[in-house]
């Protein structure tokens, strides 16, 4: 039986551990007496990926990965009425934590009721906030698994991720030339000038139901009386839908072309990285009824919506394990305002509960 006090304290727990990209190994070592005391063998791969196993043919896999975004140092949960949330000044951490939080109670649930259950894998990621860096740098080698069940989406655990679009990452460096400001600017050539002018040209925000485009990152210059020699800029376009993603494509390319043909004493260049590929869901796929029809036993209706995000299970797919995307009981990921409905969180201890002991 889900434990709820217990549910909540290691969720908070959790949360407590700082973990930003790329600093995840405090939560690592928290996790790996827990899953070794559970009865699993667990190993690190080359990458610092946590991965349980148990014996037993066709496991099931479980996943949720340990990084949060920032500002993520020094959460401090709290429970009102019926929510988890932060102080305010930083995130919850829910993403991913209710996810990992809720893995490990309904996994605990069913070995303290001895009940009988498929086997699994365990599979805790790094970096997953920072390009689904993580599990693209999975040793495969060490999985068994043919399907998994992937903790990590937003909303309660039965709203299921049904389509996942196609991320390009994109970071642009400008030279121009440095001169005095208020003696030679003529002399000069501005890269911010430069990549201001570039930015304009290029779309922004939702571009329509399935595609979006974003510049988030610019910096540039080192003095306010000097015509910035340097400036850089970096941005992300994400489609579900192919066609668009390649024009988009195009469409950045042929724009940084143009800036090229008309600043000629500028060096402007590009770095262009496919961080996941898209997928769409079929409810026909043996995991995904597994999923549904537990949902509907616990008298819940799956609702199956496309994201705009992408997950681990993105990767997961393009090598081969066929998997859904799971709601974690999280809202408002990736701000201050950022929380967990406990009943929800609940659901998701629960819907871990169930789905491993469908049919046994």
């Amino acid at each position: 039986m889900i434990d709820q006090d217990r549910l909540v304290n290691s969720f908070c727990e959790l949360v407590k551990i700082d973990s930003p990209s790329d600093e995840e190994e405090e939560v690592a070592q928290y996790l790996i007496p827990k899953l070794q005391n559970l009865g699993f063998s667990v190993d690190r791969d080359d990458h610092g990926n946590v991965i349980a196993t148990e014996v037993g043919d066709t496991p099931l896999l479980l996943s949720a990965h340990m990084d949060t975004v920032e500002p993520g140092r020094g959460i401090s949960p709290s429970v009102k009425g019926d929510r988890i949330v932060s102080d305010g000044t930083t995130i919850l951490g829910g993403d991913c934590k209710a996810g990992v939080a809720a893995i490990l109670e309904g996994v605990e649930s069913v070995f303290e009721d001895s009940k009988t259950h498929r086997p699994l894998q365990i599979v805790f990621t790094r970096g997953e906030e920072i390009g689904l860096v993580g599990a693209s740098n999975l040793d495969w080698n060490m999985i068994k698994c043919t399907e998994a069940v992937v903790f990590d989406g937003n909303g309660p655990v039965n709203r299921i991720t049904g389509s996942s679009p196609t991320y390009m990452r994109f970071d642009v460096d400008i030279v121009g030339r440095a001169a005095h400001a208020g003696v030679e600017p003529e002399n000069g050539l501005s890269a911010i000038r430069i990549a201001t002018d570039i930015i304009n040209q290029l779309p922004h925000g939702r571009l329509d139901d399935e595609t979006t485009f974003n510049v988030g990152l610019i910096s540039g210059g080192s003095v306010r009386n000097a015509v910035p020699s340097n400036a850089t800029f970096g941005g992300e376009f994400r489609s579900r839908n192919a066609e668009t993603f390649d024009l988009l494509n195009m469409q950045l390319l042929a724009t940084l072309q143009e800036a090229r043909d008309k600043y000629k004493d500028a060096i402007i260049s590009e770095e262009l990285e496919v961080m996941f590929q898209m997928y769409n869901l079929d409810p026909q796929e043996s995991i995904v009824q597994l999923a549904t029809k537990v949902m509907s036993n616990m008298g819940m209706d799956p609702d199956i919506r496309p994201s705009g995000g992408g997950t681990d299970g993105n990767v997961f797919r393009l090598n081969g394990i066929a998997n859904v995307v799971v709601g974690m009981s999280t809202n408002e990921m990736h701000t201050i305002n950022e929380y967990v409905v406990i009943p929800d969180l609940v659901n998701t201890a629960r819907f871990c509960q169930e789905v491993i002991t469908f049919g046994y």
